[in-house]
């Protein structure tokens, strides 16, 4: 089934205690002056994360965990980000970093949840950085790895680097404990400050081969006895694991602007000539918002339910994609129609506004890239004919950078056009440069999303392709 029908059932909602996702909004808003300042979550954050079961979420049942849903990630991690939108992004990818671990080979699972279901687990594995050399039955890894959200709490991190491989390179993740890496200062960002997505420095570590696989075999399903959610590939669910947050987000936006009007008007604030204004932005918010929860509902239950076609991968990849376009574009509409108030740094539709800005211009929802991709599932056409060109051009912060390239939302090119002032070295809006780094576990080859609608306000600011 591909038509839009409906919310998914209750019955599809189960991993997740209400009461322990509560405690953990709960925790978020009491922080969430700290969050910002120090950039990072508070350690009552990341232990209500634990408590929830975020990072057992997709933990093999053999290992402690609960090999759950994306329908009930969804709701958990939308809820949460109604409030704190880092909290709630550093949450899923804890989530959906577990799935990822759960390609090691057997003795790795065992050595990271030896412990506990319950460990942390940052990444920065698109595109692949540092440096990989083979030693023994092994890997020596060193260099620097940008932007791994969550990373101050975390036990272990997923890092990737290019090696050669048998039938040529090869891009490799490597799990290693996080005590052997050196966590850098140097995540400053205008939106989503708690994440915490500093850089990580490596400076010699051993990898044993148990503790690796190829970014490959992220995209070729398990075994027929594992649970569902490792049986989807990796390009099914890529997308969606960043969207689930930010669907949340806009409804915190939507509701923090819906407060502050509704007290105007009850003040007399509201003039009569602005109550068509105010209308439209409401009705046109809330309905982009609701459309979006919806296609988000519809892709996380295909991956439960659904067995993955290249169709089915590039619808799941659009929906996404669309669904943060239209939340991106609500909390432009919204921010702009909330007047002076909304510019005062404490307000909280501002906070929604940055951190959606800043997670909607992550390199896995580009629309570009996803329509690209969709394109050609649908016509049939190979890279070579769909292929859209772009270049971008920003001024970075170590210089002014340009990059050009050609991608279909596989290879890892950047098929984007944008001009702005860009963060750390990417491009401006919509376009981050090729090869930047960038926050959370990404695709590769995907641009940053569309530009916002014309007359709404902007940040003038992308974040990085990767991870």
């Amino acid at each position: 089934m591909t038509h839009l029908d409906g919310p998914v059932p209750y019955a599809d909602r189960t991993g997740f205690d209400d009461a322990a996702v509560e405690r953990v909004a709960r925790t978020a808003r009491r922080d969430l002056p700290l969050t910002d300042d120090r950039r990072r979550l508070g350690e009552e954050a990341a232990a209500a994360i634990a408590d929830a079961g975020f990072a057992r979420h997709f933990v093999p049942r053999r290992h402690g965990g609960r090999a759950g849903t994306f329908s009930s990630l969804l709701t958990a991690s939308a809820s949460v980000a109604e409030t704190c939108l880092s909290t709630a992004w550093c949450a899923t990818l804890y989530a959906a970093h577990g799935r990822l671990a759960s390609y090691l080979p057997e003795e790795g699972r065992r050595a990271l949840w030896k412990g506990s279901p319950d460990t942390f687990i940052a990444a920065s594995i698109m595109p692949p950085q540092g440096e990989a050399v083979r030693d023994r039955d092994g890997w020596r890894i060193s260099g620097r790895w940008d932007m791994a959200s969550g990373v101050h709490h975390a036990d272990w991190l997923l890092l990737a680097s290019r090696t050669a491989g048998p039938d040529g390179p090869e891009h490799r993740i490597f799990a290693l404990p996080r005590h052997e890496g050196t966590v850098l200062d140097t995540w400053r960002s205008l939106g989503m400050r708690g994440t915490g997505s500093n850089a990580v420095e490596v400076a010699g570590s051993f990898v044993p081969a148990h503790l690796s696989f190829t970014l490959a075999e992220l995209n070729r399903p398990q075994a027929a006895d594992a649970a569902r959610c490792h049986r989807v590939p990796y390009l099914l669910v890529g997308a969606l694991m960043f969207a689930t947050p930010i669907v949340g987000a806009a409804q915190g936006a939507l509701d923090a602007w819906r407060t502050a009007t509704a007290g105007r008007a009850r003040h007399g604030g509201a003039a009569t000539g602005r109550r068509a204004e105010t209308e439209r932005v409401l009705t046109e918010s809330s309905a982009q918002i609701t459309a979006a929860r919806l296609l988000l509902e519809r892709a996380a239950r295909r991956a439960d339910q659904t067995d993955a076609t290249p169709l089915l991968t590039a619808e799941n990849r659009r929906d996404a994609a669309m669904a943060v376009t239209w939340c991106a574009a609500a909390a432009h509409r919204l921010f702009g129609a909330a007047g002076s108030r909304a510019h005062r740094e404490d307000d909280p539709l501002q906070r929604h506004w940055r951190d959606i800005t800043t997670a909607a211009s992550h390199g896995a929802l580009g629309l570009e890239a996803a329509a690209t991709g969709y394109a050609e599932a649908v016509f049939g056409t190979g890279p070579a004919e769909a292929a859209v060109p772009g270049t971008g051009t920003g001024e970075a912060a170590s210089g002014t950078g340009t990059g050009t390239g050609t991608g279909t939302g596989i290879a890892e090119a950047v098929s984007a056009t944008g001009t702005g002032e860009a963060v750390s070295g990417a491009a401006g809006t919509g376009a981050p440069e090729p090869g930047a780094a960038g926050f959370g576990a990404a695709e590769p080859g995907t641009p940053g999303p569309a530009a916002p609608e014309p007359g709404t306000p902007t940040l003038g600011t992308t974040v990085p392709a990767g991870v």
